[in-house]
């Protein structure tokens, strides 16, 4: 069959099982009510990403099963996730299953296989830290998916850079970006929009972040270069920063919050939703873009323009709360009237 056609048919498969799972989500009363801290203010389904799972699945059936592991990982992480949207869960077990989730991917990327110097309590040490900061990364994507589009939109910003890299260095099989992407289109259709027709849920956000965390795996395994965490760039800075200031605050940092600069632009500035994600997304793949034809292709350079831009985008968000925060500490305190 012509792959352009199978991917025609994935298409249409995805929109009838995110407008099924609408059906289901509103028999069942899966739904997100808006609270004071959230960034919107009508009722709207909660789950909508669950279809980056159902793509998984469809790929992985499709295509012969190639990454079980991913697929075991994204499941397990989803589906905890899933139940944890309809009704509430502890944290210490939904931490668990994301850790182990992230070992399965581990295992799928192959670095519990790598041979390291030193012994094995070495590398037993490497993959510990890398399963924090995975795990870690994976929830920033989870707190910044607080208004329409951000997700989607932000996600897309990864997956096209991962394509263009993906021709240059064959880290992945590219069928499964590709359908990613479709589901992501797809789940942009009905929350990419002033008023959304769904949200990604945590099982959204926390099963696409398990599988962009296993393309940038695959792809600083292949290249050798970590800095390739520059796909992650902007998400990565405002979450950081962001922690750091409710360090700073003394807050609990389980507790919901309206802190983060996205949320700041949606909330205090009234910049409209898909605005503020278009910025997010635009930036990202910016500063991707520029990584890949504009930075030579040597691992120094590639360090060094991470970090650049890190600073400059650092610089950035703190000069912007330093402007405008002051708006949320208003509102904050008229909650307290």
């Amino acid at each position: 069959m012509n792959s352009w056609i199978a991917y025609g048919i994935i298409v249409v498969i995805l929109v009838i099982a995110e407008l099924l799972y609408f059906r289901i989500a509103d028999h069942f009363n899966i739904i997100d009510k808006p609270n004071q801290r959230s960034s919107h203010t009508s009722i709207v389904l909660r789950g909508g990403g669950i279809i980056f799972t159902i793509a998984l699945w469809i790929w992985s059936i499709w295509y012969g099963f190639q990454y079980p592991w991913l697929l075991a990982g994204v499941t397990l992480a989803a589906g905890v996730s899933f139940v944890d949207d309809i009704h509430s869960l502890p944290d210490s077990l939904r931490l668990v299953v994301q850790f182990a989730a992230m070992f399965l991917v581990f295992q799928e990327v192959g670095l519990l296989t790598v041979e390291v110097g030193g012994s094995w309590l070495i590398k037993g040490l490497i993959v510990l830290a890398a399963l924090i900061v995975c795990v870690g990364g994976t929830n920033i994507y989870n707190f910044m998916d607080g208004i329409n589009g951000i997700t989607g939109g932000y996600s897309l910003a990864m997956v096209i850079p991962l394509f263009l890299l993906n021709r240059k260095y064959s880290f992945m099989e590219e069928s499964l970006l590709i359908v990613i992407g479709l589901s992501l289109l797809v789940f942009c259709l009905f929350n990419f929009r002033k008023k959304a027709k769904c949200f990604a849920g945590d099982v959204g956000s926390i099963g696409i972040a398990l599988i962009l965390t296993f393309c940038l795996a695959r792809l600083m395994m292949v290249t050798g270069d970590v800095a390739w965490i520059v796909l992650f760039l902007i998400y990565g800075v405002d979450g950081v920063l962001t922690i750091c200031h409710r360090i700073m605050l003394h807050e609990n940092l389980g507790q919901a919050h309206r802190k983060h600069a996205y949320q700041l632009m949606a909330n205090e500035l009234k910049i409209p939703h898909v605005v503020v994600s278009t910025i997010y997304a635009v930036l990202q793949l910016a500063v991707s873009l520029i990584a890949i034809y504009v930075i030579p292709d040597t691992v120094a350079a590639h360090w060094a323009y991470l970090v650049g831009a890190a600073v400059v985008m650092a610089v950035a968000y703190i000069l912007f709360k330093k402007k405008y925060y002051h708006l949320h500490e208003e509102y904050l305190a008229s909650l307290k009237k």
